[in-house]
């Protein structure tokens, strides 16, 4: 029963495929009569561009998961029927019911924050606690359905720890910092044609691939199943906006669709029980988060916008800067300039007057720094491409060397 459910997943999915390719188009000239449009700055001739796409595919990717909760409660209740009696089953899977419902509102909340975010231009303090206010009802299911709460210590912990420990309230809090990990992690990995989406394709993919393989060995198929029922529409409506968002755009995504796809990989983490495994997924937005902390809290000068420039006249990104005084900065933010300098992670740029001219720490920007110059749609195959990269190394990660540390 359980391969009849995820094929019928698999055909509403397809369905949102269709149906997303088709709208996206139609509803072009609407968001740009609404004001919801930009301008395309990485190119010569700047064109307006519809943006804010996200909501819509957020809103195609619910009505794909409103078709499909019938589907597998009322098979599993059919497939449980008394054979000779006809009679149902004496209960119902309500914890399951629960989940999906508590899943659905959670996203809901963050197709809510991002178009919120894109029409009103939000602080950065109501992007960190939004997302913490819309984990919680996945966190009160949790808590009702499992309140499981003891983490597995790896083999060298154990003579020091035990076998595992009881983290408690510690572990919610983690779930909840996770949650607002993903929404903003995208995020902040973001500005230039299709890296957006692109990355989370990649990522559900990831997910997918690695729901199929602890299906296949056996592993919490309840879980994995609940993950695959999220993933197979969500990629199916990502990848029908990768059509029109990959080089050259003709929509942009806004902060809306990288919520949305945040807190969907939040979700499937947290309730199908994989939340490390998740971040092994997320490895390029953590090594973003790391390489940007110096600006995003503030230790070095953080402009509004850190993407890179363009040059119109050979039509290569190059990076974008900022400048500080060395003096300035207190002691950590100049630690951690000066270690990036020695690792040559940063460029640096020392002027007369002392100041010091470096580019904005952002992944993308790296890039720049390493490679040169390029062009706009190589930048976005690089990182796409590192994402894989990640994807297989955390595999072996996960599979290979987890045997290492843990119990197989």
């Amino acid at each position: 029963m359980s391969g009849f459910t995820i094929a019928i997943s698999a055909l509403i999915a397809a369905c949102a495929y269709l149906s997303t390719i088709r709208m996206i188009p139609r509803f072009k000239d609407m968001f740009i009569k609404a004001g919801l449009y930009g301008k395309d700055l990485c190119k010569r001739e700047q064109p307006q561009i519809p943006e804010s796409f996200g909501v819509l595919i957020g809103c195609a990717f619910l009505v794909a998961m409103f078709l499909f909760i019938p589907i597998p409660f009322t098979f599993e209740e059919a497939a449980l029927l008394d054979v000779k009696t006809g009679a149902k089953p004496a209960t119902f899977p309500h914890e399951e019911f629960a989940e999906m419902i508590a899943a659905l509102l959670s996203i809901c909340c963050m197709i809510l924050l991002g178009f919120a975010d894109d029409v009103l231009d939000l602080r950065w303090r109501h992007k960190l606690l939004l997302p913490t206010m819309g984990t919680l009802p996945l966190l009160m299911v949790y808590y009702v359905n499992f309140n499981i709460t003891t983490v597995i210590m790896p083999k060298f912990a154990r003579p020091l720890l035990g076998y595992s420990l009881d983290i408690g309230i510690f572990y919610y809090i983690y779930m909840g910092m996770l949650a607002v990990f993903c929404t903003n992690a995208i995020n902040i990995l973001a500005g230039i044609n299709g890296l957006e989406v692109g990355q989370s394709i990649v990522i559900s993919a990831s997910v997918l691939c690695f729901n199929i393989i602890e299906l296949a060995l056996g592993h919490q198929v309840d879980c994995h199943k609940f993950s695959i029922y999220l993933m197979l529409p969500f990629l199916a409506v990502s990848l029908a906006l990768w059509k029109y968002n990959k080089y050259p755009s003709q929509v942009f995504v806004g902060d809306t669709y990288c919520y949305f796809a945040g807190m969907t990989f939040a979700v499937v983490g947290i309730l199908g029980h994989f939340s490390k495994t998740l971040l092994l997924f997320f490895m390029p937005q953590i090594l973003n988060f790391l390489y940007s902390v110096p600006q995003l809290f503030h230790f070095v000068p953080c402009p509004r916008h850190r993407l890179p420039k363009y040059d119109a006249s050979t039509d290569l990104l190059h990076i974008s800067t900022t400048e500080f005084h060395p003096e300035k900065l207190n002691k950590l933010g100049l630690l951690m300039v000066l270690v990036l300098k020695k690792l040559k992670l940063i460029s640096w740029q020392q002027q007369s007057d002392g100041r010091v001219i470096t580019n904005n720490f952002t992944l993308i920007n790296l890039v720049l720094v390493v490679f040169g110059p390029v062009h706009e749609k190589v930048v976005t195959q690089f990182l796409m491409g590192l994402q894989v990269i990640c994807t297989l190394c955390a595999m072996v990660i996960r599979y290979p060397l987890a045997s290492y540390f843990y119990d197989t």
